[in-house]
């Protein structure tokens, strides 16, 4: 007996895989500086970790509503509106453990066999998983850094087919951290109106933004707009509560509705201390919010200016999110007496056994040539990397 067909189109998560063997390495006692991993170094804000301990205390312990308890889904209606200039209800609103949960139930609702899904590259590592355990297609459109990694108008109008059902926007991106002015936003919406199909946009990094950049929600674009639309964020990166799993979809109610049955199945609530912590993250105070936006603008700054210091490396410089993706083809052909580097898996892994710096492979993105690299982490850690990363470059020739 084997296990499903399903299970064979996919594979485990690339950014886990370089994550768990640094950790092995860091358990054998080596000096492993890790740029691989996605989440914020920082603790999560003490009030929130308040929020969580009084709740425990008053026995808050229990099931919730499947959608997530009234008082939070609330609380992030009030934030869509106040923040983000978007009227929902809470009944359209369902609360999952975590982003990543609400991305995959809204996959499952609005995808059945053969229907597209276009997601411009790079594009995050789970997106296509998630439309192949649906049994959709995934049309991968290749973005540049010329265009700033965002899909363009044009390249949109020609990769809708009749079988067109969702576009993927990941704005601001993972793993470029480019982000969609509202004009370019309002280019790719009059599109969507003409040919009537779905947006997911994922809106997880939207706290983290850099050079008093704008950000718009897409689902304020227009009414018709937000019709078509599932905007999906979490209190992860944010908040720094990725281990607390609380991501929430919002968007026209029967959507919702097919999230909620599909959720009921599957996970039901996400945990209730959890859901209370998040109600104080996003009712409190945000000054920790901004106080760790401030640090990653400068933390961007210096290992953009670090890394494009490199002779034969260049690196959009991003205005969101704490991600650089720098381009590293120049080194491709390249060897030691040990490694010969072919691609961006074969970088990222010399990376990691010459001088122990984690990076996950462009290839993992839709986007060969390239290395995923993090600043989630202290100034300290970037700074040795860095000259960790130079030494292993000088070597290859």
């Amino acid at each position: 007996m084997s296990v499903s067909k399903r299970i064979n189109k996919i594979g485990v998560s690339p950014t886990m895989k370089v994550a768990a063997e640094a950790k092995q390495m860091q358990a054998r006692g080596e000096s492993v500086i890790d740029f691989s991993m996605g989440e914020p170094d920082f603790p999560t804000p003490p009030n929130v970790k308040e929020a969580a301990i009084r709740a425990i205390e008053n026995n808050q312990t229990r099931y919730t509503l499947n959608q997530g308890t009234i008082e939070l889904r609330t609380a992030i209606s009030n934030k869509l509106k106040n923040e983000n200039g978007l009227e929902y209800s809470p009944d359209e609103i369902i609360v999952s453990a975590g982003a990543k949960q609400s991305l995959y139930n809204t996959i499952q609702s609005l995808i059945y066999v053969d229907d597209e899904v276009i997601i411009p590259a790079p594009y995050w590592v789970s997106y296509p998983d998630m439309v192949s355990l649906a049994d959709g297609q995934s049309v991968i459109v290749p973005t540049t850094e010329e265009t700033g990694f965002k899909i363009t108008p044009e390249q949109l109008k020609k990769a809708i087919t009749p079988y067109t059902k969702i576009l993927i926007l990941c704005n601001p991106s993972n793993p470029t951290g480019s982000c969609y002015t509202r004009k370019e936003l309002e280019a790719i919406a009059e599109i969507v109106e003409q040919n009537n199909f779905y947006v997911i946009s994922d809106e997880i990094y939207e706290k983290i933004v850099f050079d008093n950049f704008e950000f718009v929600c897409f689902a304020s674009l227009s009414d018709n707009i937000k019709k078509k639309t599932v905007t999906v964020n979490g209190l992860s990166k944010s908040y720094a509560m990725t281990g607390w799993r609380v991501g929430y979809a919002a968007g026209p109610e029967h959507i919702v509705n097919a999230i909620n049955k599909i959720q009921s199945h599957s996970t039901s609530n996400a945990s209730s201390v959890s859901q209370a912590a998040s109600i104080e993250a996003l009712n409190g105070s945000q000054n920790y919010v901004e106080m760790m936006r401030r640090e990653y603008e400068k933390r961007r700054n210096y290992l953009y200016d670090e890394l494009t210091s490199i002779k034969g490396v260049t690196c959009y410089k991003p205005e969101g999110a704490f991600f650089l993706f720098p381009n590293f083809k120049n080194y491709f052909h390249k060897s030691t007496h040990v490694f010969k580097i072919e691609h961006s898996f074969d970088l990222a892994m010399y990376l990691l056994y010459e001088v122990k710096v984690a990076t996950v492979p462009g290839n993992a993105f839709g986007a060969e040539g390239y290395l995923r690299i993090s600043y989630a982490t202290s100034m300290e850690n970037l700074k040795e990397g860095v000259e960790r990363i130079k030494e292993a470059l000088a070597k290859l020739e």
